[in-house]
């Protein structure tokens, strides 16, 4: 029996961030991303992609996504992921502090043809600057 288009199309998205963000595997970028790949973040296109997982893996080494929820249908796949790292590089203008980090996120990704042409992506971008020292947490929130 053929898998789902629903099912391939999640074990592309789990490739990614299993194989590619988890490991730095580049190569896997041409394989999963479609040439003409767009974000509500502003990239485009494989390089820019790649762009974004080197400049990550540089400011967090270690950094190792974990898959919470995976689910979709048809063309479009959710995820939730949580990600732990150190923070070993320099990060949004802010020198490595050696900080262990935890950073949560969801994903809408798009496919096309095997290959993923769209993101959505939503991310604890404050709480990630927060824990590294380049924005201080609200007074409420200090213990």
């Amino acid at each position: 029996m053929t898998a789902s288009l629903a099912e391939q199309n999640k074990q592309i998205v789990r490739c990614l961030y299993e194989d590619c963000f988890n490991t730095g595997n580049l190569d896997l970028v041409q394989v999963l991303i479609a040439g003409d790949f767009v974000s509500n973040r502003g990239e485009h296109g494989q390089a820019e992609f790649a762009d974004n997982i080197s400049s990550l893996r540089k400011a967090f080494p270690d950094v190792q996504f974990r898959i919470e929820d995976l689910f979709g249908e048809g063309d479009r796949i959710a995820v939730r992921w949580t990600f732990h790292a150190t923070h070993g590089g320099p990060f949004a203008g802010v020198a490595a502090t050696h900080k262990a980090v935890v950073q949560n996120g969801t994903v809408i990704y798009q496919l096309s043809n095997g290959k993923i042409s769209h993101a959505w992506v939503q991310v604890d971008r404050l709480g990630l600057m927060q824990q590294i020292g380049a924005v201080s947490a609200p007074a409420s929130a200090k213990s």
